[in-house]
């Protein structure tokens, strides 16, 4: 696919973006790499690429847009705010993917559109305005809340610090599992007495007491019931159209009362929807969706794919607010945004 193609297509999508009421901003590719690895830890690196500069320090070649276009506004935007963009976005392949490289994996078009807004509507507008304008593509619509799943978590009756380290790797499914199988069962004494042994490791010796303490503070905590890791279970595992998803969460409820609150929010999220001429039938709710993505999004997400078994999404997005919070220095507003792929929908058109 050309590149004229996918900028011809990726053209469009910001004209479209701009008569939604969006000012076009342009972030550097570049990125300071501190505050990326601040907000996602070492774990960055296994996903962008950290390379350094003899002034500036390390710094990153743009994963996407989200994290500057914030600070950007968070600068000292008005409210609210629309923002448009295109541009490359440059990812690592997964660790462990024996494929080939492809262009659509590493380096790629985005085009994206942010909403700064206290506006109870805004996921449905954001919602709509990405439905129509990849309803000629045939694609399938899909919903996801974190904000019920992270509800779920903050109700768990475990210690602040095993809810802290749940919280913490909820994007992060493999290591979750792995969390919460451990939290249920008994923990075995272990003697972690100073052996005399040298610090070694990035961590400082102070962090690293502080871990110890928390490791022996274990062994007299008592395991998470089977009562609670199935609810969490149940809930991780609902998939199916919104409103029978929506069924599906009210009787949950009834067992985790903490995402009640959530749960009516995805309700009236949904009939906003509606009342913009979407069918919620047509679009699938998965609860988990969105815990495999940039850990900033703790709210609706979404996405839309095609039949592809080996693509990514060809468009995904979501609700940030915390991550306004991070980055403002104090001052935080309500964020929902998201991204389309050019270069996708190019291969789509080629092969009508």
């Amino acid at each position: 696919m050309t590149k004229s193609a996918k900028q011809e297509i990726g053209q469009r999508l910001l004209a479209a973006f701009r008569e939604a009421g969006a000012a076009e901003i342009a972030p550097d590719i570049l990125l300071d790499a501190a505050t990326l690895l601040d907000l996602y830890g070492e774990d960055i690196r296994a996903r962008a690429y950290v390379t350094t500069d003899p002034v500036r320090g390390e710094v990153v070649l743009r994963p996407d847009f989200t994290v500057p276009v914030v600070q950007t506004h968070m600068d000292g935007g008005a409210e609210p705010a629309r923002y448009c963009y295109l541009g490359e976005v440059f990812r690592k392949q997964d660790h462990g993917d024996t494929r080939p490289a492809h262009p659509r994996d590493n380096e790629y078009l985005q085009a994206g559109f942010e909403l700064f807004a206290r506006d109870a509507e805004a996921d449905a507008e954001i919602f709509a305005l990405f439905h129509r304008l990849l309803q000629p593509y045939g694609l399938h619509a899909a919903m996801g809340d974190m904000d019920i799943l992270l509800d779920a978590i903050r109700a768990l009756p475990v210690s602040e610090a095993r809810r802290a380290a749940l919280l913490h790797h909820v994007w992060r499914p493999i290591r979750f599992a792995r969390l919460l199988a451990r939290f249920s069962a008994p923990v075995a004494p272990r003697d972690l007495a100073d052996s005399g042994a040298p610090w070694t490791g990035l961590r400082t010796g102070p962090e690293m007491e502080a871990r110890l303490a928390t490791l022996a503070a274990e062994a007299d905590l008592p395991p998470l019931s089977a009562e609670w890791t199935d609810r969490l279970t149940r809930l991780f595992a609902i998939d199916a159209p919104a409103p029978e998803a929506l069924r599906q969460l009210r009787a949950l409820a009834q067992d985790i009362p903490a995402i009640a609150e959530a749960v009516e929010r995805l309700s009236s999220r949904l009939d906003q929807i509606a009342g913009r001429g979407i069918d919620p039938a047509t679009i699938r709710f998965e609860a988990s969706h969105g815990r495999e993505s940039m850990e900033y999004y703790d709210g609706m997400s979404f996405a839309f794919t095609a039949d592809r078994a080996d693509w990514p999404p060809v468009a995904s997005g979501g609700r940030y607010d915390a991550l306004t919070a991070q980055l403002g220095a104090g001052r935080a507003i309500p964020a929902v945004g998201g991204i389309i792929r050019p270069g996708l929908l190019a291969e789509l058109e080629a092969s009508c």
